[in-house]
């Protein structure tokens, strides 16, 4: 497999930073596939509908990938309480999108999201981005007893692995920890299938909206080539509320 470097642009989360990328540069679909897929992510590689990249910045190593040690991860008493608090919630797992999912899709980036890169929302544009030709995504879906859908995440899964990809929730559910709930049903997912990491994608200690990944320990993060495991969970003051 070949790989390319972009050129530098604007960081989208560090404002006073550029960013660069190495992408894979396959010659064909048919050198990316699940069990490749799994190989690169663990160097840190991320994907973007069928594009794998990683950061390779010149003047910043701020972006850590990250994951959860499946096998090891035990639930805390508060995380205990976020999952009873969501008890009256079914999960079911799609392979396509459903028709209410755009909407809340949209909900979402306009009430939560108005001043990130995906605002104005485009559906289209948002199931283009996550679908993949040579892996087929996990769309998990959490309604309540009405039938109303509150979450959706979108998950990657591998032979031994899940990669958390996008997550969107009703916007005035707030009380339920809606994203913490879904990481955590995704954990619950993962020991269920017996897969020993779950990807949360990357770490920014310094954005607020990039750093609550350390709640859930015992966790790895890619630090240069190497993981270095963290058995305690970090609350940052930094940290949005979910």
């Amino acid at each position: 497999m070949q790989f390319g470097v972009t050129k530098e642009s604007q960081c989208h989360y560090l404002t006073d930073q550029e960013e660069r990328l190495v992408v894979a540069l396959p010659n064909d679909l048919e050198n990316l596939n699940a069990d490749a897929y799994q190989q690169l992510m663990q160097y840190g590689f991320r994907r973007s509908h069928n594009d794998v990249y990683r950061p390779h910045c010149r003047l910043c190593s701020a972006c850590q990938s990250l994951r959860v040690v499946v096998p090891e991860f035990r639930f805390s008493k508060n995380q205990k309480r976020i999952l009873k608090k969501n008890d009256d919630l079914t999960l079911q797992i799609k392979q396509q999108p459903e028709a209410d999912y755009s909407q809340l899709f949209s909900q979402f980036i306009e009430q939560r999201h108005a001043d990130g890169e995906m605002y104005p929302p485009d559906p289209d544009k948002f199931w283009n981005w996550i679908d993949c030709d040579w892996l087929t995504p996990e769309l998990l879906e959490w309604r309540n007893a009405s039938n109303e859908l509150m979450i959706v995440s979108v998950v990657d899964r591998t032979a031994d692995a899940m990669s958390a990809v996008y997550t969107f929730f009703h916007p005035d559910e707030e009380k339920r920890s809606p994203g913490t709930f879904a990481v955590l049903e995704m954990i619950r997912l993962a020991q269920e299938r017996e897969v020993a990491r779950l990807y949360l994608g990357y770490q920014i200690d310094d954005c607020k909206k990039m750093n609550y990944k350390t709640r859930f320990a015992p966790y790895e993060r890619l630090v240069g080539n190497h993981w270095k495991k963290e058995l305690k969970s970090h609350t940052l003051k930094a940290q949005n509320k979910d």
